[in-house]
């Protein structure tokens, strides 16, 4: 069907220009967006009398820290177990996949 209209290839080479075009378009407008806000102050504002999230101290622990800590070793020793039961379960030589050395 000779004349019937543009090849596939070039619908292609369209489209990833129209792809590429939007993104470009995207990412101008992401990156004037933000410029446009106002920056907060590190300071508490006029109508606060202070920093409200603690007592007239320092900032201190924030949290559980010890909770925290005991999270981390739970998936520590969960990921340990795993592991173990993974090796144990495999046969010795599936995990070598190198035929370069004698048998």
């Amino acid at each position: 069907m000779i004349g019937a209209g543009p090849s596939r290839a070039v619908l292609r080479d369209m489209a990833r220009a129209g792809l590429a075009a939007v993104f470009l378009a995207w990412l101008l407008a992401a990156s004037i967006g933000p410029a446009l806000a106002d920056s907060p102050s590190p300071s508490p504002g006029p109508d606060t009398g202070g920093d409200t999230r603690t007592s007239g101290q320092g900032p201190g622990l924030v949290g559980s820290p010890l909770y925290a800590i005991g999270g981390v070793l739970v998936v520590a020793l969960i990921s340990i177990g795993i592991t173990l039961v993974y090796l144990r379960a495999t046969p010795a030589g599936a995990a070598s996949t190198d035929d370069s050395e004698p048998s």
